[in-house]
Formats: structure tokens, C-alpha cells, sequence
């Protein structure tokens, strides 16, 4: 790992009055994809979302870039190179392609958007045969690249992404999940959480299993994917099939 690009330690967070976070900890690198997995409500989206700055911390530390940032609005961490692709509402939909691409590009200053946006649609020809559909009438698969692209058009240093497979067919899975490692390839961490537990550990360098709000077992992906705990626990045992999230 050449640097950590995020630090999280003794996290806590909820909603109003309800504490769903317990003191989480995690690493990052910048050269990493690190996958979160756990059940349902274990606190994986909100612990993304208090790292995004959507939901503010009760307490804990996020360090980012070498600087603390728990606490902070999500459009000041956007500038400072932490993007946020959420699970729903990921695109405007009455907006065309090209439109979302360049919201993205607001997070940056005025002289660099034009190359950001070239640089994208490089990157993602569908952005190019289809800059003028409106987002809304995309495909599940086709709207989570116009996500990708639109985070990726802030140049991010680190993208948080909530389950990027949620929804998708297998074949669109496929897709996203080989646009992820791209990604990763040209120097951008990927911390993401995902029900697809045994795809997600499959392609990170390292995993975080939570449960009711807390760490339960951390490790390899490798090693968190043969870990009988793990697999029994969360995985739907040893030889269970991989699930595809999707129809």
C-alpha cells in the first residue's frame, strides 16, 4: 500500500436520538479497493454517509488526505478529492448525460472542467453515443456508469460507493464491477459497501465485516472470502453460490 488515503477511528453516528454506529474503525489506501459487507442493518450506509459528511459523526475521527475532516459538508469534501456515489438517487434523471457529467464537474474550479469532462467521456463511451438521453431512461447498469462518471469527472482522490451492484442483472454487475477495477488501476481507492459480499471480497485488497454497529472481523479479501466465520455468517456458508444482486 504506497499511502492511506483514509483513517476512520472509534466512529460513532445514528439518526436523531437512535445510535446506529458504535465505534468503527477502518483503513484505507489510495491504491486500495476496500469492501464493507455485513447484514442488513449493521450500519454500513450510514457509516459511508458519516464519512461523506451526509450524516455528522457523534464522535470519532476521519482523516482524509492526512487531515480531519469528521464533520464536514459533502460539497467542501468533494473539493478535497472524496467523491460519494450513493445507492438511489445516484443520476438526475431529468437531465440529459452530458448534463449530469457536467454537475460533477462543478466541484472543481471553472478552468479545469472542460478537460475533467473530455477526460471522462474518453473513459466511458456510453457517455459519448448517449450525451443527450436524459439519465432517466438509461438501463440500471447504464445509470450507475453515468454515476461513476459524474464522481469521476471531480477527479477524487477516494470514491465511497453505497452498493454499486444493487439492482443491476449479472451482466450489468459485470460491467460495473470491471469499470471498478479500471478505476482502481489509474490510482483512485474504492471503499465500497456491498450485499454482493462474495464478489465485492473477491476484488478488494481488504474487507470490514460490521455487525449491529460495530467491527466484527476485518482482514484480507482473500482471506475474509475462506474464513469460516465469515462464509457461515455472512456469506451464506462455505459453499454457498455467489449472489447476484439483481434481476
Amino acid at each position: 500500500m504506497s499511502g492511506t488515503a483514509l483513517a476512520v477511528d472509534e466512529l460513532y453516528a445514528g439518526y436523531d436520538d437512535v445510535p446506529v454506529l458504535h465505534g468503527i474503525s477502518m483503513r484505507a489506501g489510495d491504491d486500495e479497493i476496500v469492501s464493507i459487507i455485513g447484514p442488513n442493518g449493521a450500519g454500513k450506509s450510514t457509516f459511508l454517509k458519516a464519512v461523506a459528511g451526509i450524516v455528522r459523526p457523534a464522535r470519532g475521527s476521519v482523516v482524509f488526505g492526512g487531515q480531519e475532516v469528521a464533520g464536514l459538508r459533502p460539497d467542501r469534501l468533494a473539493r478535497r478529492g472524496l467523491g460519494f456515489v450513493p445507492q438511489l438517487d445516484n443520476v438526475f434523471p431529468t437531465l440529459t448525460v452530458a448534463e449530469n457529467v457536467h454537475v460533477g464537474a462543478q466541484a472543481l474550479p471553472r478552468g479545469e472542467r472542460q478537460e475533467a469532462v473530455a477526460a471522462v467521456v474518453e473513459r466511458f463511451p456510453l457517455l459519448r453515443d448517449r450525451r443527450r438521453q436524459r439519465a432517466g431512461t438509461l438501463s440500471g447498469g447504464q445509470r450507475k456508469l453515468v454515476a461513476l462518471a459524474r464522481a469521476l469527472v471531480a477527479r477524487p482522490t477516494l470514491l465511497l460507493l453505497d452498493e454499486p451492484s444493487a439492482g443491476l442483472s449479472p451482466q450489468a454487475t459485470d460491467m460495473v464491477f470491471t469499470e471498478l477495477e479500471g478505476i482502481r488501476e489509474g490510482g483512485i481507492g474504492i471503499v465500497m459497501v456491498e450485499q454482493n459480499a462474495r464478489r465485492a471480497l473477491a476484488l478488494s485488497t481488504r474487507g470490514y465485516v460490521l455487525d449491529m454497529g460495530r467491527n466484527a472481523h476485518e482482514g484480507t479479501g482473500a482471506d475474509l472470502l475462506v474464513d469460516p466465520r465469515v462464509a457461515e455468517l455472512y456469506l451464506g456458508g462455505m459453499n454457498a453460490p455467489s449472489r447476484d444482486s439483481g434481476v
